[in-house]
């Protein structure tokens, strides 16, 4: 876009619509549902946008207020509202033009503003690269969308008018744009239930990103075989002449798959595209629900149904509010026929998904609350989502999993339905019920039988989750989950996990450099900490501790600073104050979550004798005495961490030996199955040395204690092709 100085001053209205621009006559044209008045304030919106966007050219070379009034007839032509439509004229004023927020409120009031804020270009945002970018300006185009769902739906126009008018960009251009709406926008007009603004989106989204495979697809449908087209003639008039046999009221449409639908399905399903086009495919309208069963039962008396080829939508409506009886008959000729029957409310709803809500106001009808209750509810769990996750990326790979979800529908014990992603475990099923079934998540019952929390689910099964107060995530379940909700969950409570940790830890080492001043933390007079947590902008005495758990503050430099002041004005106590406890070892479980972390070089173990060294950013690592890197570790001893291990130790822990064994066929088999039979796991192994004879292997392996590795190294060593084992 190139660009002038603006005026502000709107152009003189047009009086009558002879004197408007083609462009504004067939908004005008589509928005013949609305009164007079409000047709006659998007004229006074284009009048304000023209004159605000003045001297500005696309790159086609086109006025630029040709473009937010496409962007506004795209939805007209889905029935939206006044206030969308002026929004939608006015939608890039805000970022290219001096027109301010006041001047749009006062001539057409605060939802229009808010409407334009939220659709407002980010480009004058710093991020580091364009991904973080995009994720970052998707975040907050969702955001918007929470607090006003005609957002998303001028978002979506917008980006369906720049993809009808591609061809003014540079390839490279092209190509961003189309995989961007491909990833993001198509699956997101589709979990709103668009599918006409869906199809064109991918369609003009496949042509930019792969023009020659779309034009050799697009050119096979076109000249199908007459042999085809007569076909489906034949199977239309008999599904019409057997409904109407039965007085029932209806539409029959025959359905053409799409070039984007054809070539993911060739793609997918691994079919050539004889065998993609090989279906036909019907859909039939009808009055009432009832109907559509009734209808139902007259394609199955025509042509059979194939096995477990029904679905039911209208008793268990999709995630995004679709709703309609899907079923696949043989068919005469050899190829299945897919039908969908539906009520023409539902038809509307599915193709126009959120947008019908405004078409039924218009019609004088009652409102669906499906559609937009479902869009609703997503945006709203979308947005706790996102204040959970600090990152972008992290939030738009979340995002990206709803988008994509290929629904399965399962059943609650009350007999409530849930619709998770594909692949969705049971883990996925107890965070879906409620964010603390999965937290204290143990096992679940699906159709009465007990499974792990990794089982995957299919659709129809009933999922009863098992908890248990002492159960907490654990970072593993990350390895499993398929949701944005139970990932984003899981994350959270891990950092919570590792805060409560790291607070605890730090809690003890503090108490332990304060006793060197013969004091505790329970002594030092509170207005003394306050003082200090305000000096080093700390908001609560947590955030203190959490701090020097993780190094990033060194007890013993907090301990003088706290008792500094008593120090000074008690001398004479201090000095005859008793010996302070240093001996005394922090003892750790080894389960201290993000706070202690155990050296690669010497792999403690418990019953070792350890010492913890305390890390800037990663709280203490552990190392055994006997290890060679303790001696440049003696160097710092402010760094320096007395500890040892706690009576109760549970989990495994990964250490490492040294087997020497016979280079001979069968033997390294020999040697996992004796670690197998002592209960150890294998992590990695690699050769150190080798020749003909002699292979030497490190094999890193998980144990619970010194008692353990001993047995491990035991059952080794019995064996006749094992020359030497020894610990690394």
């Amino acid at each position: 876009m190139t660009s002038a100085t603006p005026a502000l001053t709107p152009t003189t209205p047009a009086s009558s619509e002879a004197d408007l621009p083609d462009y504004v006559r067939e908004l005008d044209r589509a928005a013949h549902y609305l009164p007079l008045a409000q047709r006659e304030q998007l004229h006074r919106a284009w009048s304000i946008g023209a004159a605000a966007h003045a001297g500005q050219n696309r790159k086609s070379g086109e006025p630029y207020i040709t473009h937010p009034v496409a962007v506004a007839k795209v939805l007209a032509d889905q029935g939206l509202d006044v206030e969308t439509l002026v929004a939608a004229i006015l939608h890039d004023t805000l970022e290219d033009t001096p027109l301010t927020p006041d001047s749009i409120t006062t001539e057409f009031g605060a939802t229009v503003t808010e409407l334009v804020d939220g659709v407002t270009k980010l480009d004058k945002l710093q991020f580091r690269d364009r991904q973080e970018a995009n994720a970052e300006s998707f975040r907050k185009m969702l955001l918007a969308m929470s607090r006003d769902l005609r957002v998303i739906l001028i978002k979506l126009a917008d980006r369906l008018h720049n993809m009808r008018t591609l061809g003014a960009q540079s390839d490279e251009a092209r190509r961003r744009i189309a995989t961007e709406t491909l990833e993001i926008y198509a699956p997101i007009a589709q979990r709103l239930g668009m599918n006409l603004i869906k199809a064109e989106l991918q369609d003009l989204g496949f042509r930019a990103l792969h023009p020659w495979r779309h034009a050799v697809l697009e050119k096979r449908i076109r000249t199908q075989p007459v042999m085809r087209r007569e076909a489906m003639v034949q199977i239309e008039a008999q599904l019409a002449q057997k409904l109407a046999k039965e007085k029932l009221q209806h539409r029959l449409i025959s359905r053409v798959k799409s070039p984007w639908s054809i070539y993911t399905k060739m793609r997918s399903e691994h079919k050539s595209f004889t065998q993609v086009m090989d279906v036909f495919g019907f859909r039939i309208v009808v009055g009432t629900v009832a109907d559509c069963y009734h209808a139902l039962g007259v394609v199955h008396a025509a042509y059979k149904p194939l096995d477990a080829r029904f679905r039911d939508f209208i008793a268990i409506p999709k995630a995004n509010g679709y709703q309609s009886l899907h079923t696949v008959l043989f068919g005469p000729y050899g190829s299945p026929i897919e039908v969908q029957i539906r009520t023409e409310d539902m038809d509307l709803i599915a193709e126009r998904g959120i947008a019908a809500h405004w078409s039924y106001k218009h019609g004088g009808r009652d409102m669906p609350s499906s559609a937009q209750s479902r869009a609703q509810g997503w945006i709203t769990s979308l947005v706790e989502s996102q204040r959970a996750t600090g990152s972008s990326l992290e939030f738009l790979e979340n995002v990206k999993v709803d988008l994509f979800p290929d629904e399965v529908y399962l059943f609650t014990p009350k007999g409530d339905i849930l619709s998770l992603p594909r692949n969705a475990t049971t883990l996925d099923f107890a965070y879906a019920v409620h964010t603390d079934v999965g937290n204290h998540a143990v096992a679940a019952r699906v159709d009465g039988k007990l499974v792990p929390l990794r089982s995957k689910l299919a659709s129809g099964q009933r999922v009863e989750i098992i908890t248990a107060k002492s159960s907490a995530p654990k970072p593993q379940w990350l390895e499993f989950v398929v949701s944005g909700k139970a990932r984003t969950s899981i994350r959270q409570q891990l950092k919570q996990l590792e805060h409560e940790d790291a607070v605890s830890l730090g809690h003890r080492m503090l108490d332990r450099a304060l006793e060197a001043q013969s004091t505790s933390l329970e002594r030092v007079p509170s207005k003394r900490v306050d003082a200090f947590l305000a000096e080093h902008r700390y908001p609560r005495l947590e955030a203190l501790l959490a701090d020097i758990a993780l190094g990033n503050r060194m007890p013993q430099q907090v301990a003088q600073a706290l008792v500094r002041e008593a120090s000074e004005k008690k001398t004479r106590k201090v000095a005859a104050a008793p010996m302070p406890r240093s001996e005394d070892k922090i003892l750790i479980t080894g389960a201290e979550r993000g706070v202690i972390s155990f050296a690669q070089c010497c792999l403690p173990i418990p019953g070792d004798e350890i010492m913890g060294y305390h890390t800037t950013g990663k709280g203490i690592v552990v190392h055994r005495l006997d290890c060679p890197n303790v001696a440049d570790y003696r160097k710092s001893p402010d760094r320096w961490v007395s500890i040892g291990w706690d009576r109760e130790v549970s989990g495994d822990f990964p250490t490492a030996m040294r087997i020497e064994l016979d280079n001979r066929p069968g033997a390294l088999a020999q040697v996992a199955a004796a670690i197998a039979e002592a209960e150890s796991n294998i992590d990695r192994l690699e050769y150190m040395e080798r020749d003909t004879n002699i292979s030497a292997i490190r094999f890193q392996i998980e144990v619970r204690d010194r008692k353990h590795l001993a047995e491990v190294m035991r059952r080794v060593h019995r064996l006749k092709v094992v020359l030497g084992v020894q610990r690394i």
